[in-house]
């Protein structure tokens, strides 16, 4: 097998078709059909998924709710990545110079951070005299969009699936942002179950590949779960369509146990390039992704390499929308 190495998976994309706002209404987007049998590819819109998903198969979603873990404090931010207890947390700060070792710092009159640690990468250890849940914090959590869109709090909901349940997540699980209730209710009417797992998605997920030996690349782990009605319908599923790459991460991170799945939860930090050979994953909904990202290299695992770069190069033509709140594609 080819040795791929990281420039295999750069492409260039024009600015304009990265998008800044999601479509409305939401299941408005354009859904681009990939199939693997045949390479077929038709170009389509969101709200008509149902024509085109297997028969019968088993929509399965990540119900993380991404959580206001940016605090901006002026001209100074702290991006929590991890919560060790309501009063010490992981995070980026800007600017590092101000966030030294054994340094405390008035981030308001009321809340101070002292800088327990600092980490290789720069990532600080902190610990707030105040617990995070305390109101102080409120006018100061903002939603973490990622750097490539415009940061408008009034979009802040739009950055959520309509299914968000319980908080943790640093990205939003960006290929459920099509649905709305109505079509998941349509899509169930017409014989596909749906169901739901957990993984808080993290920034390492999102985290530059730096070596161009991509087996080279680490991933940090996310926690996943799965609760005893997912895997229920999961066992009984003949056939699993993953609603994003996070959903994927947690279906290839369980046994390969003959499509019989067990209640449980865990961290993952799976790593799908080219090469692997997926297991409970039939067919995938998803974005599109970054140059050079370890989210390409899911993708080129699943359609093939050639046909990764065949599906890209159609979507810059047809001048499809990129990224979190761009279009979407069904790989069947």
């Amino acid at each position: 097998m080819k040795q791929f190495t990281l420039s295999d998976f750069d492409y260039e994309l024009p600015a304009e078709l990265i998008a800044q706002k999601p479509a409305e209404p939401r299941d408005h987007s354009r859904l681009l059909v990939y199939r693997r049998e045949t390479g077929e590819i038709t170009d389509t819109v969101f709200h008509q998924l149902g024509a085109f998903l297997h028969p019968g198969t088993t929509l399965v979603m990540n119900n993380s709710r991404v959580e206001k873990a940016r605090l901006l404090f002026g001209k100074m931010e702290v991006f929590i990545t991890h919560t060790h207890n309501p009063h010490t947390v992981d995070a980026m700060v800007r600017p590092g110079k101000k966030f030294r070792q054994g340094r405390e710092i008035a981030l308001t009159d009321k809340i101070t951070a002292r800088v327990d640690h600092i980490e290789d990468d720069g990532l600080r250890r902190l610990t707030f005299n105040l617990p995070l849940d305390h109101p102080a914090f409120e006018a100061h959590r903002n939603t973490p969009f990622p750097p490539y869109i415009a940061a408008d709090e009034s979009l802040a909901e739009r950055y959520q699936t309509v299914y968000a349940k319980p908080e943790g997540s640093k990205a939003a699980p960006t290929a459920g942002l099509h649905f709305t209730k109505e079509l998941l209710q349509k899509l169930r009417d017409a014989g596909h179950p749906t169901t739901e797992v957990t993984l808080h998605v993290g920034l390492g997920t999102f985290a530059p590949v730096k070596t161009d030996d991509i087996s080279a690349h680490k991933l940090h782990t996310e926690s996943w779960m799965m609760g005893p009605q997912a895997a229920e319908a999961l066992s009984a599923a003949k056939h699993i369509t993953a609603v994003g790459t996070t959903t994927t991460r947690v279906l290839e991170s369980l046994p390969e146990s003959g499509r019989q799945f067990a209640a449980g939860s865990g961290d993952t930090g799976i790593y799908i390039k080219p090469g692997y050979r997926y297991k409970h994953t039939d067919s995938m909904i998803t974005n599109f992704h970054l140059p050079k990202s370890t989210l390409l290299m899911m993708i080129a695992a699943f359609t093939g390499y050639e046909e990764m770069k065949r599906i890209y190069e159609h979507a810059i033509q047809k001048k499809y929308r990129f990224y979190s709140f761009g279009d979407a594609m069904l790989l069947l």
